[in-house]
């Protein structure tokens, strides 16, 4: 079979020279990255948006910007207080004394009187509630500054229960949450990882440079989401999901990599010359690799959502930094520490991986039994999927040791149900027809108000929560009643709704652009043409299990207390598609990684059942490793009790462990063995095309090694 010249391999052999040549260099270049992102790069967590459902252009959205010119009043903050009856003479006057100070504050619009104004003071007599509004145009700092102000006076009031939260405020302590979450899950995961790389490679040189790999993946996520957030809005939860996936692909591409050093050591004492041999293999498999999660990802810069683009472009960003670190800082520190690596000892009679070449064999032997008994079982996991809803959420998301769910709980606990609910706000413009404003004033709970310049601002109280059904459907009513008069909505529920049509619309585009990427890479690794249709059908077979069980836990509340979460009746709407996206795209990593060792396997003259059992034999171990150590790193993450990042933390664990292990192991080999030859088919058009431009069946000989320089 013939070799021909493969992408990358210049710049691969590039990479391995420089690495090898100056090693000091480049790991003084990373360290100094290192600084960078630790020093420069956290300072993204003072930069955090809550405003995840944000698309531009919507009719939402342009109303919330209409308002923000012609209305006086800004953003607000809601305080309760609670805990003991507030008739107590004693506790009207801390109140009274407090409503006069924070009024006096400047940048505050309006703060009323919680005992001579309806609604404010619950029933029972144990609790009252605080709105404090801002003015319109308050640049950032001012409305913080009042802010704080503000919130730091009432909580000043002597009373069992003070909380405030709201408007700012509420992005604000959804940061801090964040920036702790990530914080405890690295220290929960990272020894945790390292005993389980010790375990694996029995000794702490080793176990210690995937963690290094790992820590520059998490630099890089923090540097890259600071850079973003200097030209667009980025959402709490990209802490969190671009830390799991930076660290968790880290330390993916770092053990196949460390693997492969230790095999090629067997065969030269040149510690060089195997870092050489094993950047010219296993690299290939790196950059393949990260080139397919980056393509996964770029699904999300389809919608215009800026949350979601952000997302995409950050983690995108992170892939880069983690295929980088193992391409240029891992072969420099093996040219250093490698010597002292001791080579991987090959099994009894060469016979490596034996249980993984066991269980290729046996599902290639039961094709049909395997596939009758595995496709069936992970539809049923993803019968969920099909009644899936997403909603924005509120304060039941988050941990009830927070002060916003301790609000939120006092709220429901002593007032009706939807008190402190964000209004629908319909925006009628000058020009709106009588009939309808007035059909639109006579709405259950409509309270309005006249705008400067002519419009008037109609506020909706739906029951229930801000984003339930009944919310939704009153903003899908007032569209109704509108027509085609110059009548906007906005508020949580209507951004909702611009969100879920977004996602309808763009979704199939998102779909194709994705799908179409990795059937393009894959095609290039593999030379086939059924292979990458094999690979996304078994892929979105695992990925709709995981996905069906997050549905059945979150949304329907089965175990959920488990996890120290509730059923919401919804998920989140950051969790579908960032699950689906990272989970696609570790899908294709542990793909990439079995496809190349079969490849290795068949151009060294192996037919090609034989080439699915040793391809399977060498690999399985590693992808093994891979999604244990990842499932610990997406576990850690379960342990904030933040329910989006709960989802995700469940979605990408189940995920990574089904399909590393059921599809990987199982589903693989007999889709193979079913397919036999036929699985390598390309027409012979393609076959050219391949020939010409895609990598090529043999790795490419590795360059003479150049002595390092120390």
């Amino acid at each position: 079979m013939s070799t021909v010249h493969s992408p990358g391999g210049p710049v691969l052999s590039t990479l391995a020279r420089a690495a090898t040549r100056r090693p000091l260099t480049v790991i003084c270049l990373w360290l100094l990255f290192l600084l960078l992102g630790f020093g420069l790069g956290t300072g993204v967590f003072g930069q955090l948006s809550d405003d995840v459902p944000d698309v531009p252009g919507t009719e939402s959205e342009l109303a919330e910007q209409y308002l923000s010119r012609v209305d006086p009043t800004g953003e607000s903050v809601t305080a309760v207080v609670a805990g003991e009856a507030v008739s107590d003479a004693a506790l009207r006057a801390e109140v009274e004394r407090a409503v006069a100070d924070v009024r006096e504050i400047a940048g505050v619009a309006a703060v009323p009187d919680p005992y001579t104004t309806p609604g404010l003071t619950a029933r029972d007599g144990q609790a009252l509630i605080i709105p404090v509004t801002f003015e319109g145009g308050l640049d950032d700092d001012a409305e913080e500054r009042a802010t704080d102000a503000a919130a730091d006076r009432i909580r000043q009031i002597e009373a069992p229960d003070v909380h405030v939260s709201g408007g700012e405020l509420l992005g604000r302590q959804l940061g801090e949450r964040a920036q702790e979450d990530v914080k405890n899950a690295e220290l929960i995961s990272l020894p945790v990882v390292l005993a389980l790389l010790l375990v694996v490679f029995g000794g702490l040189r080793a176990a210690g440079l995937p963690l290094v790999i790992a820590v520059s993946g998490i630099a890089g996520a923090f540097l890259a989401l600071f850079g973003f957030s200097q030209f667009t809005d980025i959402s709490v939860h990209a802490i969190q999901v671009t830390t799991m996936l930076g660290l968790g692909l880290a330390v993916d591409y770092a053990l196949l990599m460390l693997v492969r050093f230790r095999e090629e050591r067997r065969s030269t004492e040149d510690v060089v010359e195997a870092v050489h041999r094993t950047v010219a293999a296993a690299g290939r498999t790196v950059l393949f690799s990260g080139l397919t999660v980056a393509v996964s990802l770029t699904g999300l810069l389809v919608f215009p959502s800026v949350f979601l683009r952000s997302m995409g472009l950050a983690v995108a960003a992170v892939v880069v930094v983690d295929m980088l670190a193992a391409l240029t800082l891992l072969p420099a520190l093996l040219t250093k520490l490698g010597g002292k690596i001791p080579p991987s000892k090959a099994g009894a009679g060469g016979e490596e991986g034996r249980l993984f070449a066991r269980l290729a064999r046996f599902a290639a032997r039961r094709r049909i039994a395997v596939l009758a008994t595995v496709v069936p079982a992970l539809l049923v996991l993803a019968l969920p999927v099909a009644g899936l809803t997403i909603n924005i959420g509120d304060a039941k998301q988050l941990p009830t040791s927070t002060e916003a769910r301790q609000l939120y709980d006092t709220l429901d606990a002593h007032f009706p149900p939807g008190t402190g609910v964000s209004p629908i706000t319909v925006v009628m413009k000058p020009g709106t027809d009588p009939a309808t404003a007035d059909r639109l004033r006579g709405l259950a709970g409509a309270e309005a108000r006249e705008l400067p310049g002519g419009a008037t601002v109609v506020e909706l109280r739906p029951p229930g929560s801000v984003d339930g059904t009944a919310a939704t459907d009153l903003v899908e009513r007032v569209r109704e009643v509108r027509g085609d008069e110059p009548v906007e909505v906005t508020g949580v529920a209507a951004r909702l709704v611009d969100f879920r049509e977004m996602l309808a619309e763009r979704a199939p585009w998102a779909a194709v652009t994705v799908l179409a990427g990795i059937f393009v890479l894959l095609f290039a690794f593999t030379g086939s043409v059924l292979i990458p249709l094999r690979t996304i059908a078994t892929t979105l077979l695992s990925l709709g299990a995981a996905l069906g069980v997050v549905v059945w836990v979150f949304q329907d509340g089965h175990l959920a207390g488990l996890l120290g979460a509730e059923g919401l009746g919804a998920l989140s709407l950051t969790a579908p598609p960032l699950i689906v996206a990272i989970a696609f795209g570790l899908a294709m990593d542990y793909e990439l990684f079995i496809l190349a060792r079969m490849r290795e396997a068949r151009g060294q003259g192996g037919d090609d059942q034989e080439a699915v059992v040793t391809g399977l034999r060498r690999s399985g171990r590693v992808v093994t490793c891979a999604a244990l150590l990842l499932a610990v790193v997406f576990g850690a993450f379960m342990t904030g009790g933040f329910s989006p990042i709960l989802q995700i933390g469940l979605g990408l664990t189940l995920a990574v462990l089904i399909d590393a292990t059921v599809v990987r192991m199982l589903l693989v080999p007999a889709t193979m063995a079913l397919l036999g030859k036929r699985a390598w088919w390309a027409p012979r058009p393609l076959r050219r095309v391949h020939d010409r431009f895609g990598l090529s069946e043999e790795p490419a000989a590795a360059e003479a090694p150049v002595p390092a320089k120390v």
